[in-house]
């Protein structure tokens, strides 16, 4: 079984776990989508897709986790570092490139590293195009423009 798939195996407990089914459902959509619009904007910059996706399952796997959204990003980090510690599914450098970019992908007006950056475009991308009638937060305009200019949109 490829990384991805044993770790999505490992977040869809966790998410069923959420006894919420709006909750839950909203949680799958939005862990699911970040993580392919993660693979795409990897793909497109020459990144690593696979940690890309990896990342994007579980930034936000904390905040589902205790109901709270507050320091999830960085909460988040810690979690994932556990989760892949025990699964054993990546090296010490890719922990490292997974969890930074958790850490990071709420601060969407600063730049981070590469990696970090395409998980807040994803994040951004998932937020935007989930629901085209909500206005695009102030926080994310800018990166939709430069998402929609690099993919020609």
């Amino acid at each position: 079984m490829s990384r991805l798939k044993e770790l999505r195996k490992y977040v869809d407990r966790e998410l069923n776990k959420i006894t919420d089914e709006d909750k839950r459902n909203s949680a799958f959509v939005h862990l699911y989508g970040v993580s392919l619009a993660a693979t795409l904007i990897a793909k497109k910059r020459g990144l690593d897709s696979e940690l890309a996706s990896m990342a994007a399952m579980m930034h936000d796997l904390h905040a589902y986790e205790s109901g709270s959204y507050d320091d999830h990003a960085h909460k988040g980090a810690e979690l994932a570092r556990t989760i892949l510690t025990e699964l054993n599914l990546t090296d010490d450098k890719e922990t490292e490139i997974i969890c930074s970019a958790i850490y990071h992908h709420d601060d969407k007006l600063v730049t981070d590293s590469p990696m970090d950056e395409v998980l807040k475009d994803a994040d951004a991308m998932h937020h935007i195009m989930n629901d085209l009638s909500k206005p695009i937060k102030e926080k994310e305009q800018a990166r939709y423009k430069n998402l929609c200019k690099e993919f020609g949109l």
